[in-house]
């Protein structure tokens, strides 16, 4: 979604003048914030200063934005000459555009035309903000509440992306399952959005995140075989494997009843690529409910799992609650669920030597090498002289590790 909101602010800036630059070189810096980890802004924290060392050189405006609570702001106040909200950026961007002293006509977030990055990979929004206030997250805060994107809107710069030959789409949602229009015609508005693009002529996957394990149904499971064009990844956070601490973030599902999804998704699609977030240490977690997060790793069998350790963010309903459990003990939890998913990843992996896959080609690494990725979101390198980038091609898997397949391109 950061990405999607980079390129929907380019196309404002680029129509109000501005032109794309390096940092040493820029008039303007704007940062799009991630406040859900202490990482993110520390990346932010060792930026800032340099930028503030080139305003006493050259005129430099900085502006912060994106996902940024309350106790960042107060502490970001002095160093950013302006912070707005991701709303007065890119849905109703007068705000910026009367800062620096230029008028464009009002514009609507998911009808501005994005200057897209890729000329082969598309971010596609189809809803944003969120509905679901899990206790350890900012979204619904800062993003404001869930509001669905019109499906003839999202129809239509899809098919205009695939007529300029964009392989790979990806929707975009903080929960894509609760996608829902204002005019609800179907009882499954989201199945139904997916049915259509399915149906847009051309050579081209799409994919959807994040999807919400208390609204993945039954239905939108037996769906995803039937779709032709459909990635079969599927991004499910789990956040922990405890009823109690799930419980407590707000999650509104079980340990049980995600396995049980699992299950059901592996069944519906055997080949599929299962990736995961998790929390670990957050506020009250025991070594016993830690463990049944384990379990549910070594059970689930992901091939990708975004392992966090559970940070305090001011604005949030768990920052009330005591962060309790020592940093050395997150890290010590971490290092064990990593462990858990080399093993399941790599596993998963195997299963893929001596296979024939089809791939698309998304960089050129160095020394003729190039990285693809599947359909199932698994990353491929091989080598070969042509350049590839953007293209489909098969490859035969030659060997697997963790984080990767390496093959040969078949001809």
């Amino acid at each position: 979604m950061n990405k999607s909101d980079a390129e929907r602010l380019a196309t404002i800036l680029e129509g109000a003048g501005f032109e794309k630059s390096t940092e040493d070189k820029a008039d303007l810096i704007i940062v799009l914030a991630c406040s859900v980890r202490q990482s993110a802004i520390d990346r932010i924290w060792g930026n800032i200063n340099q930028w503030n060392k080139w305003k006493t050189k050259k005129p430099l405006i900085t502006i912060l934005s994106g996902c940024v609570v309350t106790g960042d702001k107060r502490k970001f106040r002095d160093k950013f000459d302006y912070i707005l909200t991701i709303d007065e950026l890119t849905a109703t961007p007068q705000k910026l555009l009367s800062l620096l002293k230029i008028k464009l006509p009002p514009q609507d977030y998911f009808r501005i035309h994005p200057k897209y990055e890729s000329n082969f990979q598309a971010y596609v929004p189809i809803s944003t903000g969120c509905n679901n206030f899990c206790t350890y997250c900012v979204v619904p805060y800062t993003r404001g509440r869930e509001k669905s994107r019109p499906a003839d809107d999202i129809i239509s710069e899809v098919m205009e992306l695939v007529s300029k030959g964009y392989k790979e789409i990806t929707l975009l949602g903080q929960n894509v399952n609760s996608y829902c229009l204002l005019d609800k015609t179907t009882n499954q508005p989201f199945i139904e959005l997916l049915k259509k693009i399915d149906t847009i002529p051309g050579n081209f996957w799409f994919f959807f995140i994040t999807n919400h394990p208390k609204d993945m149904s039954d239905e939108l499971t037996e769906t995803l075989p039937k779709l032709k064009k459909a990635g079969h990844y599927i991004h499910l956070p789990v956040q922990s494997g405890d009823d109690e601490i799930l419980r407590r973030m707000n999650r509104h599902y079980t340990a049980s009843h995600y396995l049980n999804l699992v299950k059901k998704i592996r069944e519906a699609l055997p080949d599929v690529c299962l990736s995961t977030d998790i929390i670990v240490g957050f506020p009250g977690e025991t070594e016993i409910q830690f463990q049944n997060t384990a379990r549910v790793m070594e059970q689930a069998k992901f091939d990708m799992a975004y392992i966090a350790q559970y940070s305090s963010r001011s604005g949030t309903a768990a920052y009330k609650l005591k962060d309790d459990v020592p940093k050395p003990e997150k890290k010590r939890r971490e290092k064990i669920l990593t462990e858990i998913l080399k093993k399941t990843a790599l596993s998963n992996n195997h299963k893929y030597v001596d296979e024939v896959v089809e791939a698309l080609v998304i960089e050129k690494i160095k020394d003729n090498y190039y990285l693809a990725k599947t359909r199932t979101f698994k990353n491929v390198r091989f080598q070969h002289t042509a350049n590839l980038v953007g293209r489909f091609i098969k490859i035969i898997i030659t060997q697997a590790d963790v984080w990767g397949l390496e093959g040969i391109l078949v001809k």
